[in-house]
């Protein structure tokens, strides 16, 4: 059975920062890609960064979060991280970790989301 468990979330001030983890299980974590999407009220869910499967090399990110956040991924641990500094109120939403596979076929898993708000 396939899980993904995101962790990390919370309420953080303007210009705060916030680590996100996601553990996964039931999966062999190397495999696959990993991102981190986000889906605020009213929005549709977007993708924020992507790790490659392998050890992450040319993880890529959105505009809106390059240079604030960065996405690791620690495959002894089976976990993806996202460290998000300088956080803004309009990254307030809920966070979703994803893991896709590709090969003969695709893949592809959701975890249940964390909320992280942004708000003084």
């Amino acid at each position: 059975q396939v899980q993904l468990v995101e962790s990390g979330g919370g309420l953080v001030q303007p210009g705060g920062s916030l680590r996100l983890s996601c553990a996964a299980s039931g999966i062999i974590f190397s495999t696959y890609t990993m991102a981190w999407y986000r889906q605020a009220p009213g929005k549709d869910r977007e993708l924020v960064a992507r790790s490659p499967w392998g050890d992450g090399t040319g993880t890529n990110y959105e505009t809106f979060v390059k240079g604030r956040f960065t996405m690791s991924r620690d495959n002894a641990k089976n976990t993806v991280y996202l460290q998000m500094n300088s956080l803004k109120p309009e990254d307030t939403a809920v966070y979703y970790c994803n893991a896709v596979y590709r090969y003969h076929g695709t893949l592809n898993y959701w975890g249940q989301g964390t909320q992280v708000t942004v708000s003084s």
